[in-house]
């Protein structure tokens, strides 16, 4: 390359790139990638615009909070509630290459999934400046790179704004709101008694390390000299990673937009004032071979802008489970509202309400009312401040920018308007669509006229897992707290349960069979029956729980053993998809003056914990059959929704027969990767790279012609694409070897 040289002149333009998609998605958090990634996929060029040089928001290893949405650390009743579709990709994957929950390494996991993408064009560092309109319509968008000095400009029929505090919605002049609601205006209960602009603030993080020998540590000269101005200052040891103290929060009454930067300082100011307290106060002995490894250089930022669309979601949407016609996600994080002053505060760091069990989201949320081309996900969706004290979770956010992005799919598609999208046949389109991508939308079944498999073959299988016994081979796990076992009953008569228990001293145990009052709902307060059992101390004591009662539609019942220290329960080593153990540790008490339901949380324990009971059913249950993998739902909802193979079946296969000749392109698979494991991103080690459930070796057969084959899959979704396309009368597939010792599991296969 030879030398440049150019006189001066009056001034000079930045390089202009003009680019031009059919959708342009601006912000590149956990939202804005997957609604990037869900349009791409589907056949759309798009341009993800993100501001920052990793992607992932708060997510990334820029601030490192863990992304977390509805399995709220399975610290409550929402069953097998993972999100579903490209974020549940995105977690499978870092926690197969990242089980120790490295904030870098899901950096380059959510870049390499991005980049994978021929139709996404990425420009990182480039921060949209600009908007051009033609009446209520984006035309284009201004966009800055600092880091090439270029200037783009964007053009797309439909635009989608997930960039966190909104810029595109407020460059356009979207309706939009700061704040806190009344109590008066959407007679939410747990909103203030008047309106004010409070927010909930920001928070910046810190990482410690050992390094072994002495490290001195001089603060500098801007860090809070006292600690005690904070008034949970006795809450600060060396025990806890500077990345778990979430309540290192300022700025909810700042403008948490246009102060950013003032807040960043104040919490710079915390951090160095709590390590230098850590490090100099003397009271801290054990500090003294630690050293400050990280400090955040943004903060994470929880609320700013909300935008006005088609609806508001609000708190009675959240606890009651309201239905919508057009939800498209779901949300199950409590309402999880903070102090405006933050680590400031007299008050506790938050507040919580939790709803008895997910919710549902409508599309209407993330439809723009005044600016007609406009999507938004993400945090800055149509939603009062109290609701959003739950949507705005990056887990749930991520659902929000998949449906997004389809939805702008089906717009450029047929030439629709975002708005239009809410007719009900067009609805149902979208909610078919993001079912395929395997977005889960709680209560809508996936009815794919398209689908051979759910349309027109004869299904089969070698076995299918009858439940009379789960073997006695598991540890003894002591009733310090009460504990249940979560079966899958058909309607009828409630079955003859056997569990075996060991007992230390005379006592009386209570037994009770407990559901919820909708079928998929994981919250016991309905008791179908009791028993009080007399027992004498003794090893190996069965208990037979004849219970008079029946179930009125297939459904979860609880086999409920109440706390008894006298009392342990012998548990099984067997892993089954669609069963789980849980524990009574804690109840939120009912408070009707903000609307807070009663909710006792039966929660599951973690492996290598969480053993199922050791028992037997009689009559048997037959909960795992073949039929299953087409009935429109894969995951556990009333029913565990899977095919199980018998364990002792060698080759557990599911076969596809059709009376006529097939042309098949394409055969989907869902696999059980435990959608009741809460995949945080960061800092939460997770047992297993590979879920225990998922098949990790299959093989796809035309008859007795094997034509696809995968042997270390650790994914919950695969894609068998067949070109040209196959033509048969026969599919077969035959689960080889799962991950883990368990049965078999299979929970769906679609043809196209």
């Amino acid at each position: 390359m030879s030398i440049v040289r150019e006189p001066a002149t009056a001034g000079r333009a930045f390089r202009t790139e003009h680019l031009r998609a059919d959708l342009v998605v601006v912000g590149g958090g956990l939202a804005g990638t997957c609604a990037a990634i869900t349009a791409a996929r589907a056949g759309a060029r798009v341009v993800l615009v993100q501001d920052r040089p990793v992607l992932g928001g708060n997510a990334s290893s820029e601030v490192r909070l863990w992304a977390l949405g509805a399995t709220a650390h399975m610290f409550n009743n929402n069953r097998w509630s993972r999100e579903g579709g490209v974020i549940d990709e995105l977690l499978v994957e870092n926690t197969f290459r990242n089980p120790e929950g490295n904030a870098v390494l899901f950096d380059a996991v959510l870049l390499d999934k991005v980049v994978a993408e021929d139709n996404i064009t990425l420009l990182l560092n480039t921060a949209a400046t600009a908007v051009s309109k033609d009446g209520s319509r984006i035309t284009s968008v201004t966009a800055f790179c600092s880091q090439n000095s270029k200037r783009y400009e964007l053009s797309a029929p439909m635009f989608c704004d997930a960039s966190g505090d909104g810029v595109l919605g407020y460059l356009a002049g979207a309706a939009y709101r700061m704040g806190a609601e009344s109590k008066e205006e959407f007679g939410e209960l747990f909103a203030p008694s008047e309106s004010y602009g409070g927010l909930l603030g920001q928070s910046i993080y810190f990482y410690s390390k050992d390094v072994g020998v002495p490290v001195r540590f001089t603060p500098p000269d801007y860090a809070l000299d006292d600690i005690t101005k904070i008034p949970r200052w006795r809450s600060f040891n060396t025990k806890v990673q500077g990345c778990r103290l979430w309540w290192i929060e300022y700025g909810g009454r700042l403008d948490t937009v246009h102060d950013t930067e003032e807040i960043k300082w104040e919490l710079w100011k915390v951090v160095y004032g709590v390590w230098n307290h850590l490090k100099n106060s003397g009271e801290f002995p054990e500090a003294e071979t630690l050293t400050l490894e990280w400090v955040g250089l943004i903060p994470g930022k929880r609320e700013s802008r909300r935008f006005e669309g088609l609806t508001m979601l609000t708190q009675h949407d959240l606890v009651e489970q309201r239905r919508h016609d057009d939800t498209i996600a779901s949300g199950g994080w409590s309402i999880d509202l903070h102090p405006a002053d933050g680590v400031f505060s007299e008050h506790a760091g938050s507040s919580h309400l939790h709803p008895r069990g997910v919710y549902q989201i409508p599309y209407r949320s993330l439809v723009s009312r005044d600016v007609s081309n406009l999507l938004l996900a993400g945090r800055i969706i149509s939603v009062s401040h109290v609701a959003f004290a739950s949507t705005r979770v990056m887990a749930t956010c991520a659902q929000l920018g998949q449906a997004a992005g389809m939805a702008a799919v089906l717009c450029t598609r047929d030439g629709l308007l975002p708005a239009d999208l809410v007719e009900p046949e067009r609805m149902r389109t979208l909610q078919r669509e993001l079912l395929r991508t395997g977005q889960h939308i709680p209560g809508v079944r996936l009815e794919d006229p398209d689908d051979l498999a759910q349309r027109a073959a004869v299904v089969s299988a070698s076995s299918s897992l009858v439940l009379s016994t789960l073997p006695d081979d598991g540890p003894v796990v002591p009733l310090n707290h009460s504990r249940a076992q979560l079966l899958p009953l058909p309607a009828g008569p409630l079955p003859q349960l056997t569990v075996t228990v060991d007992v230390a001293a005379p006592t009386t145990l209570t037994v009770e069979l407990r559901t919820g009052s909708q079928p998929d709902d994981y919250t016991p307060d309905v008791v179908l029956g009791s028993r009080r059992f007399s027992l004498d101390a003794g090893l190996g004591q069965q208990l037979k729980v004849d219970i008079e009662g029946f179930v009125d539609e297939p459904r979860y019942v609880f086999l409920v053993l109440i706390q008894n220290d006298d009392v342990a329960v012998r548990t099984t080593t067997r892993r089954v998809t669609g069963l789980v153990s849980l524990e009574h540790k804690s109840t939120q008490e009912a408070d009707d003056s903000v609307g807070r339901p009663r909710v006792e949380f039966w929660t599951p324990e973690r492996r290598p914990g969480g053993h199922n009971f050791a028992l037997s059913v009689d009559p048997p249950v037959h909960a795992w059959p073949v039929e299953n993998v087409r009935n429109g739902h894969a995951r556990p909802t009333a029913h565990p929704n899977a095919w199980v193979a018998d364990p002792d079946d060698s080759r557990p296969t599911v076969h596809l027969h059709w009376h006529d000749t097939r042309r098949i392109a394409r055969v989907e698979l869902g696999f059980d990767t435990d959608f009741d494991h809460a995949m945080e991103s960061a800092l939460w080690n997770h047992l297993e790279h590979a879920m225990p459930f998922c098949a990790k070796h299959y093989v796809v057969r035309s008859g007795q012609t094997v034509v696809a084959e995968h042997t270390d899959n650790h994914q919950t979704r695969r894609t068998i694409a067949f070109d040209p396309p196959l033509e048969t009368t026969d599919l077969s597939v035959e689960i080889v070897a799962s991950q883990g010792d368990v049965p078999a599991a299979l929970f769906e296969i679609r043809c196209y």
